[in-house]
């Protein structure tokens, strides 16, 4: 027995997303849920899993073909976002996404011809991976408010300032720094600007220990007089908050599509729970408060994935859809943990102990609602957009 079966046809998915969607879930199932516990303990995913990735494919799915990329569209990062999602591990599903579709698309969408003939192929081999650089001490989902500032020195700029909870912080070779380059205006004076490992005066101070996403490596970064060429560039100088909101819509929508495969994964592992587990002498699947509440949260996640489709949808065809992803960022984070509250009650004592799957996915969900966008900030960005 199925909850809401993921897999039925959408009118949005073609043949080509639905064989996408059977390759990861063959890769999850093989490559990622045996080893999924030891990442958590280790606190990242080895970087060879992400090579393996990148050979197959799932990690340039919307980038050109020339650079070794895949060139399909939103729907096809909402499926691959999805499936990580159902692997049960946040933490490996968000290692994956912000490198996909959070940060190397910065260098895709704005780096020079130089710089994506220099990485692009290894970010799609997964040999380079990316994390984006923008959380400060000070300043979260308020960009204009980071004091990362990019001075410049002739052929170079020189980069101080510190970094907080940077996803794939310690082990990307790769960092797209938002920095403030200058200016009295906040949304003209940042700049992105590419930092490779290993540039002086630049380094990884400490990593974060978690409630969830516990297999993801996030780190405080430092620059203390980091010396980046002119060339690191990525768009125009003073153009990078642009970039930043630009892309926040795509993270989203992702973000939004991991949640609803995390949320989907745990109702179909309480349903397998509740039909054998006993209590009163009958299977706890019997009782109708539990049957009912299992109903009700699998018509919401339904509802919720078709929203995320119809808009990944309409956003590769161009479509502004700045309301609906902040509706969608807002809605499926919530909703994640929403379910997962149900479902841990409904595993009783045994999901409440470390090392259940459903005490795992629940403290991974409670991120869903603050990374990309805390869920007041995404309500606040619909409520503006009402009436329009």
């Amino acid at each position: 027995m199925a909850i809401a079966n993921a897999e039925s046809q959408s009118p949005y998915l073609t043949e080509e997303h639905e064989m996408l969607r059977a390759q990861v879930r063959r890769f999850v199932e093989s490559e990622v849920k045996p080893h999924g516990d030891a990442w958590e303990k280790a606190g990242f995913v080895p970087r060879e899993v992400l090579r393996r990735m990148g050979e197959l494919g799932f990690l340039g799915l919307r980038f050109p073909a020339r650079y070794g990329g895949s060139e399909l569209d939103e729907l096809a990062s909402c499926v691959l976002a999805e499936e990580l999602g159902r692997s049960t591990y946040g933490g490996f599903a968000v290692t994956v996404l912000d490198h996909t579709d959070m940060s190397s698309v910065h260098i895709a969408n704005g780096g020079s011809e130089a710089m994506k003939a220099k990485w692009m192929p290894r970010v799609i081999d997964g040999s380079a991976i990316v994390a984006v650089a923008i959380t400060e001490p000070g300043a979260g989902s308020d960009v204009k408010g980071i004091r990362t500032t990019a001075r410049r020195d002739g052929d170079h700029y020189v980069l101080n300032g510190t970094k907080h909870f940077i996803t794939n912080g310690v082990h990307a070779e790769l960092y797209c720094v938002a920095a403030k380059s200058g200016g009295d205006n906040p949304s003209r004076s940042v700049s992105m600007i590419l930092v490779e490992k290993g540039t002086p005066g630049f380094r990884v101070t400490r990593t974060f220990d978690k409630q969830g996403w516990r297999s993801n490596d996030m780190a405080e970064l430092v620059f203390e007089d980091a010396r980046v060429p002119v060339g690191n560039i990525i768009g125009e100088e003073g153009r990078g908050f642009y970039a930043l909101m630009q892309n926040f819509q795509n993270e989203r929508l992702v973000l939004g599509a991991q949640a609803i495969g995390e949320a989907q994964a745990a109702l179909e592992l309480t349903l397998a729970y509740v039909m054998e587990r006993r209590a009163f002498g009958a299977p706890l699947y019997e009782k109708q408060a539990v049957r009912m509440k299992l109903a009700e949260l699998s018509a919401r996640v339904a509802a919720a994935r078709a929203f995320v489709l119809e808009t990944a949808w309409r956003s590769s065809r161009r479509q502004d859809c700045t309301r609906e992803v902040s509706m969608i960022k807002a809605l499926c984070g919530e909703l994640a943990n929403e379910v997962m509250y149900a479902c841990l009650q409904l595993h009783g004592g045994a999901g409440y102990m470390t090392g259940s799957t459903i005490e795992r996915m629940a403290r991974d969900a409670r991120a869903h609602t603050i990374a990309g966008g805390a869920t007041d900030v995404m309500l606040e960005e619909v409520a503006k957009r009402l009436g329009r």
